[in-house]
């Protein structure tokens, strides 16, 4: 039998680009998905489209289940036991903002649904690789008490501050406000290490700053560049919480982050740890991203500003790559932040289009 690959929110932005890719490497997929993205974001962040695109592929075989459910998980691990090579767990409910609506709901899913699924990959096939999506949010505001200045477009740190090239995983989790989303997700990540140094499995946690790309079903809780790409293709204003658009993300095409899960399953760690995303170069301001939308779509933007920003929000989030590149030296980002937006603009046209 073909190796197992399980994938949670496989229809979600890096669950879907995940399947793609180890379908491509022969791995027979099992993708778990019941569509959570359209309870939390509506009719925007459904990701049916992609399921229904997936569940073409003759090698891959998907299961609509909750992940707090653990005898339904359990049912399928029975099922594949030994056979799983690689778990990757990308789903969760993802929006700081939604958390503080329902709190237990997301803490039963983003930790609790975690905690399943280390738990069923430790008994059924505990030499399985366990790569979980986490989150710079686990850090919770403390990037916010950097020296930042405000500059024409964006903040930004000085030079020479050691943080300017990126924020690595030495910063503090402790002593900060992380949104109760950003908590939840903190549950999880020590969970995931506590799994990889207690039970010696082999576990890796990615931090992610903005993942991204034209997978991605946008919506204003959830999905910066593609919402905001969406609102330009579609004439929608956009609300620009706080800050004055000057707030700043580092991006990451959902492909180069696949591509350093594959790397790490190929040299997997145990309990391991790493900041991920598009580093300073793929780096922006929401003005910066409303400027490159415009330039890529040659539309006029439409934007309305709210004086109040997102609590807990981070002012100025950039990865730095130095740990995983270090470890990992053949791992190289392939997209711009340019190339990213224009595969988000073709994307959401071809599925407007059909």
């Amino acid at each position: 039998m073909a190796d197992i690959a399980v994938i949670t929110g496989s229809a979600g932005l890096i669950g879907s680009q995940a399947v793609e890719f180890f379908l491509s490497k022969d791995f027979q997929v099992v993708g778990i998905d019941n569509d959570m993205r359209r309870y939390f974001f509506g009719e925007d962040g459904t990701t049916q489209w992609q399921r229904q695109r997936l569940q073409q592929f003759s090698n891959y075989t998907h299961y609509d289940l909750d992940i707090r459910d653990l005898s339904k998980l359990e049912e399928v691990y029975k099922g594949l036991s030994s056979d799983i090579r690689l778990v990757i767990h990308t789903a969760a409910q993802p929006s700081h903002d939604w958390a503080a609506k329902e709190p237990l709901t997301d803490f039963h899913i983003n930790a609790t649904g975690t905690l399943n699924l280390l738990e069923l990959t430790r008994r059924y096939a505990p030499k399985a690789v366990f790569i979980f999506c986490s989150t710079n949010k686990v850090y919770g505001d403390t990037p916010n008490r950097l020296p930042l200045a405000e500059f024409e477009t964006r903040f930004d740190l000085p030079e020479g501050h050691p943080f300017f090239d990126g924020i690595d995983e030495n910063m503090s989790i402790d002593q900060s406000k992380h949104s109760l989303f950003g908590a939840s997700k903190a549950a999880a990540d020590v969970m995931v290490q506590e799994y990889g140094r207690y039970f010696g499995m082999l576990t890796g946690s990615f931090r992610g700053g903005c993942l991204t790309g034209p997978n991605h079903s946008g919506a204003e809780l959830h999905g910066f560049l593609a919402y905001l790409v969406k609102c330009c293709l579609e004439g929608r204003t956009y609300r620009i919480f706080g800050y004055h658009g000057k707030q700043v993300r580092d991006n990451i095409h959902s492909s180069d982050l696949v591509s350093a899960f594959w790397h790490f399953y190929e040299d997997p760690k145990s309990g391991e740890v790493y900041n991920i995303g598009g580093g300073r170069k793929n780096s922006c301001s929401v003005l910066e991203a409303i400027a490159l939308a415009e330039k890529l779509t040659g539309r006029t933007f439409k934007s309305e500003y709210v004086e109040q920003n997102r609590s807990g929000d981070h002012i100025w989030y950039i990865s730095s790559l130095k740990k995983f590149q270090d470890q990992y030296p053949r791992w190289k980002q392939q997209y711009t932040l340019e190339r990213t937006v224009e595969e988000i603009i073709e994307g959401i046209s071809e599925r407007t289009e059909g």
